[in-house]
Formats: C-alpha cells, sequence, structure tokens
C-alpha cells in the first residue's frame, strides 16, 4: 500500500471532481491517499513523505494555474524522486476531435517546457462549463471560445465533458505504475 498526494489546481470545480474520483480509486486499490488544492496546501506538509505524487491542473485561457506551475518547480527534486503523474482537464480534450486532442496536448507540451519536468504518466480529461454559473458576457464569451451551442430548451444548462470510465483507468494505470515501481501489490 503506498501513500499517493495529488495535487490538483481548479478554476471551476471540475478538476476538483476529478481529482476527487481519482483518489477513490486508489484507496478501493488499498492505497493511502492525500488530495489537496494547490491554494490550501499547509506551509507544513512535505510531499517528499509520500510515495507517489500526482499533479492536476486545468486549462484557463490557454494555460495551467500559475500555482501548480510554482509548485512543480518548487518540487522538482522530489518530483524526479517518486513515481509521479500529470492530469489536464481541458475544453479542448472533451472535443473528442483530432484537433482538440492537438490543442490539449500542446497544452501538456508547454507546461512540461515552462516547467522542466517530465512526468511519468500523463492524463487528459474532458473538462465541464457552468453556464448557470457565468453572467450574460461570459456565458456569450465562452459559446464563442468553445464553439459549443446552448439547449434550446435550456441555454443556461451546464455541459460536462468528462469521460470518467477514462478518468477510472487512468487512476488504476498509474496505480498499477506505483505498485510496480515501488515493488507492491494492491493487496499488500
Amino acid at each position: 500500500m503506498a501513500g499517493i498526494i495529488t495535487i490538483f489546481g481548479t478554476g471551476e470545480g471540475q478538476t476538483a471532481k476529478v481529482a476527487e474520483r481519482i483518489d477513490a480509486e486508489l484507496r478501493a486499490r488499498g492505497h493511502e491517499t492525500t488530495t489537496v488544492n494547490v491554494k490550501e496546501i499547509d506551509p507544513g506538509l512535505d510531499i517528499d513523505d509520500f510515495d507517489a505524487v500526482l499533479v492536476g491542473a486545468s486549462i484557463h485561457m490557454g494555460r495551467q494555474q500559475k500555482a501548480v506551475r510554482k509548485f512543480v518547480n518548487a518540487n522538482q527534486a522530489v518530483l524526479a524522486r517518486k513515481p509521479n503523474g500529470f492530469f489536464q482537464v481541458s475544453g479542448s480534450s472533451g472535443e473528442e476531435t483530432e484537433e482538440g486532442a492537438a490543442e490539449a496536448a500542446r497544452y501538456v507540451d508547454e507546461f512540461i517546457e515552462a516547467t522542466n519536468w517530465h512526468p511519468d504518466r500523463i492524463g487528459l480529461f474532458g473538462g465541464a462549463l457552468r453556464f448557470s454559473e457565468y453572467g450574460f458576457l461570459m456565458r456569450a464569451l465562452v459559446k464563442f471560445v468553445a464553439r459549443v451551442e446552448s439547449s434550446e430548451e435550456n441555454p443556461l444548462a451546464d455541459v460536462e465533458y468528462t469521460d470518467w470510465e477514462e478518468v477510472e483507468a487512468f487512476a488504476n494505470e498509474f496505480a498499477t505504475f506505483v505498485e510496480e515501481r515501488l515493488g507492491e501489490t494492491a493487496e499488500d
């Protein structure tokens, strides 16, 4: 059983939901988990106390959260020593097109270049649009940028693009990777 910490940044809450689902899958495999929003990290938290590290971020305006990049930059040495992974939540991944996949991959490539961190495992997941929480101008901007059509019956309907089976598969693949790196099995 490994101690796994997931540090995530979220703009509107979808990345937090993804982190929680990953956490649940890891716990179901018998691992001890801690999940923390990067903006709420206790200064006394030492990620070196964990066996593996997973970092998650969402895309807003073409970039991941500054706090996530800062966390990765500050913890390069620990990340290099431990099994680690990165997951990204974006509208681009939710498009399920070649263009969307290429754009999501470009965001990851830019993150890797900016941080000089090369995660062992990477997951790309669709995000969500929270039209019911946006004001008029924000709704119009999001519709334009994301190229989405709102429902004629309910133009304020929220849209979730996250493939939860894909999230669970990534969590299990990451757990297997960690177990193999640490020489454990899920039953240990």
